[in-house]
């Protein structure tokens, strides 16, 4: 039997048309140059709009079929779009029916929103019993120092990694000195989460250990390239090339969870750690703070120390800065990768892709909420 195609993610950085045509998909790139073809050939006479000069569904003669490319619906996990993109009601509803979220982002490469299709997994058994948990103090409280434990676990695992006398060649003896520290500072803030009695005394303790860490990233990021000094945190807006990777990086990886809760019975706007808003997909930013370490800052830490991105990548302007579209083309060719790299899973005895990871912590969460088993979060092992 022929194996079924895997799905994956498409990312599409340049401005032009989506579309369907028939039962598949089509990129259509330039859609500006397709607008003075029809024109010239006097198609916009009666339609008040481009798109209405041709059917966005059907083939026509006036679209640039030369660098016209097909998808094929059933690859398609999501679209990340990044660039100038162009598409009609009819195309949502196509990605609806196949169950195909969309993620925009705007023109500095940072999340904008989601095109979230209708849930095709409704479980309301799942939704009372994910309520009941964040109304209940104690129970939310748990679930909510779970997560901070899952993330400040695979921090830790981070830096002990480079802590491995091994790996810090060219390291003087105070960075390893400042490290070693640094990691025991971590340890024992992650020790005293158990302390923590509100949602909010936890929050401000997660913040202590990211502070901590990225204290150390001083000592971790290995180049002589002064686009790269990193002394602070800085999100709205980033001031400089780290801050940029950082926000950057935590886009995708929102946008990555949020695909994968969508493939199961959870309600992505009922939180735990973070409040719930009419705004976002709170859940998402849950699970997100777990897998931010395996997949944002070791790529960042790769593709810095690697020399792979250089300031040439990065935009600034008044004390704002962000990656150019080659910078997030490098970084998003390695986030992929990442996601498809497998490892054997410890409990299944397989091996799984660290997409599928994510997927699997909803699994257990929803486990949990079902009273079936108790929430661990995902710790790296290796």
């Amino acid at each position: 039997m022929p194996s079924t195609p895997t799905k994956q993610a498409f990312y599409i950085f340049s401005g032009g048309l989506l579309q369907r045509r028939e039962n598949t998909i089509h990129f259509v790139p330039n859609v500006e140059q397709t607008e003075q073809t029809i024109e010239q050939t006097g198609k916009l006479q009666n339609a008040e709009t481009p798109e209405e000069a041709f059917d966005l569904n059907e083939p026509n003669e006036a679209l640039n079929t030369k660098d016209r490319r097909a998808i094929p619906v059933q690859n398609v996990d999501a679209f990340y779009v990044f660039g100038d993109i162009r598409f009609n009601s009819r195309f949502l509803n196509f990605l609806t029916r196949h169950q195909i979220p969309l993620h925009l982002f705007n023109y500095y490469g940072y999340y904008s929103g989601t095109y979230y299709p209708r849930d095709y997994l409704i479980s309301g058994f799942v939704t009372v019993h994910q309520v009941k948990y964040y109304l209940s103090a104690k129970k939310r409280l748990d679930l909510a120092r779970s997560f901070v434990e899952g993330a400040a676990h695979n921090i830790l695992k981070n830096l002990k990694y480079y802590a491995v006398e091994s790996r810090m060649k060219g390291f003087s003896e105070h960075d390893m000195s400042q490290l070693h520290g640094l990691i025991e500072q971590i340890n024992a803030f992650a020790d005293a989460l158990i302390e923590a009695g509100d949602i909010p005394t936890l929050m401000g303790m997660e913040g202590n250990i990211r502070q901590l860490y990225y204290d150390a990233w001083a000592i971790l990021l290995k180049t002589d390239d002064r686009a790269f000094e990193f002394d602070k945190r800085v999100k709205r807006p980033p001031n400089n090339a780290i801050n940029a990777l950082i926000s950057f990086g935590n886009s995708l990886m929102y946008s990555a969870t949020l695909t994968e809760i969508y493939r199961t019975q959870l309600n992505p706007t009922i939180s735990y750690l973070h409040e719930p808003s009419e705004r976002r997909f709170s859940l998402a930013l849950d699970l997100a703070e777990i897998f931010k370490p395996i997949f944002v800052d070791r790529i960042i830490f790769k593709l810095v120390n690697t020399k792979a991105l250089q300031a040439k990548h990065f935009s600034t302007a008044l004390n704002f800065c962000h990656l150019n579209d080659a910078g997030r083309k490098i970084f998003v060719k390695e986030f992929e990768e990442k996601t498809r790299t497998t490892i054997k899973h410890r409990g299944l005895e397989r091996k799984v892709s660290y997409r599928r990871l994510i997927r699997l912590e909803c699994y257990k969460l929803i486990k949990h909420l079902l009273n079936e088993k108790p929430y661990e979060p995902f710790k790296i092992w290796w």
